[in-house]
């Protein structure tokens, strides 16, 4: 009986891969072979799990015969949707567990540094487990040769703060132990997310050869001090208006939908404010309508790079080093602060690296782009 089951992408046990066609009786239809299974667990921040789709094209080199499996979080597994290199896609629960759990990899890739995701390694059937696992103890170790500096970077401020030059998809790329090829985040709209895109910029105005300015103001709850002041943005906004020739667009998520309404009376009719609780999915629909986007570091930022859009990025407590723009855009930071970056949730020095933001030096950037 067991020869009957095809060694095929396609093949569920539950219902025919082609309508009408008995997989069973006939064999396979279309035989896609599994190839080598990888599981790769991330479960770390929505803006993490964009930037660790830059390794698949390096698995790929590596396996090119293969089928890829990923777990994260629900909130970012849409993020994932319509991606050509990733053959299932598994929301973090107990369901999801206990089928992984059932089957047999031949490698499993864990980027997190996070108790959950380690012990999910420790717990999966794979014959190469490359990553962070958890020892006897219940602490969060590496379990390959590859993931040694990634791990020291955790363990050392220094060498996070003032030493490191890698990106975050560098050192990635030698945790996972492939070779990386400076290659791009990997995010694709279906067919009909590019119609409603094109159907959105009709209702807000935006024509062919507007230029267009996003701002996303916001970024997650967790680290709050990575936010421009409103005041600031406003200022920005003001200046942008005088020279009339761009078109401006707010951007964000749920948690930023008051804050952006507060910019937005401020000139309302005058730029378009974007909702903000549709979706990850929608929310890439609305900032794909922008040239140039403004934001700091957070799950936007990501998302504009992954957008492939130019992006003037603004840095105060998290590390500029890690982030690759792809020479499509600028990162302003404070040179010289002795406290930046520090990763800290509270400022013990009244946010400076925010208040000393360069707003002069975003709007030449801007000028500069579109060169007027």
């Amino acid at each position: 009986m067991g020869n009957r089951i095809p060694d095929c992408k396609r093949f569920s046990g539950y219902k025919p891969c082609f309508p009408d066609h008995n997989c069973w009786e006939d064999g396979c239809k279309d035989n896609i072979p599994v190839g080598t299974k990888i599981l790769i667990i991330n479960l770390d921040a929505m803006g993490d799990v964009l930037m660790t789709t830059a390794q698949l094209p390096g698995l790929k080199r590596k396996y090119p015969d293969s089928t890829i499996y990923w777990i994260t979080h629900k909130n970012a597994s849409p993020l994932l949707a319509n991606n050509h290199f990733i053959d299932h896609v598994y929301d973090y629960n107990f369901e999801s567990i206990s089928i992984l759990n059932q089957m047999k990899f031949d490698c499993v890739l864990n980027a997190d540094k996070s108790l959950q995701a380690c012990a999910l390694l420790n717990s999966v059937n794979a014959e190469n487990k490359i990553g962070f696992g958890l020892n006897e103890n219940g602490v969060i170790v590496p379990v390959n040769e590859g993931a040694y500096y990634n791990y020291r970077l955790g363990m050392d401020d220094n060498l996070k703060f003032k030493v490191n030059k890698r990106t975050g998809q560098d050192y990635l790329a030698e945790t996972f132990e492939v070779n990386y090829k400076n290659d791009e985040y990997v995010f694709e709209f279906t067919e009909n997310e590019k119609i409603f895109i094109e159907d959105y910029k009709k209702k807000v105005g935006i024509n062919k050869g507007d230029k267009v300015i996003g701002f996303n103001t916001g970024c997650s709850n967790l680290y709050p001090n990575k936010k421009m002041t409103i005041e600031q943005h406003a200022y920005l906004i003001e200046k942008m208006l005088e020279k009339n020739k761009y078109k401006i667009a707010l951007f964000g998520g749920p948690e930023d939908e008051e804050r952006n309404m507060n910019i937005y009376i401020k000139y309302k009719g005058k730029i378009i404010n974007t909702p903000t609780n549709e979706g990850v999915r929608k929310g890439a629909c609305y900032e794909s309508i922008a040239d140039v986007v403004v934001t700091g570091d957070s799950f936007g930022m990501h998302l504009a790079i992954a957008l492939k859009k130019f992006v003037i990025v603004w840095f105060g407590v998290s590390c500029w080093t890690e982030i690759d723009l792809y020479n499509r855009g600028v990162k302003i930071f404070q040179e010289g602060l002795f406290c930046s970056p520090c990763w800290k949730k509270e400022c013990p020095h009244n946010l400076e690296c925010i208040e000393q933001i360069d707003l002069h030096r975003i709007l030449d950037e801007v000028k500069s782009y579109f060169k007027n």
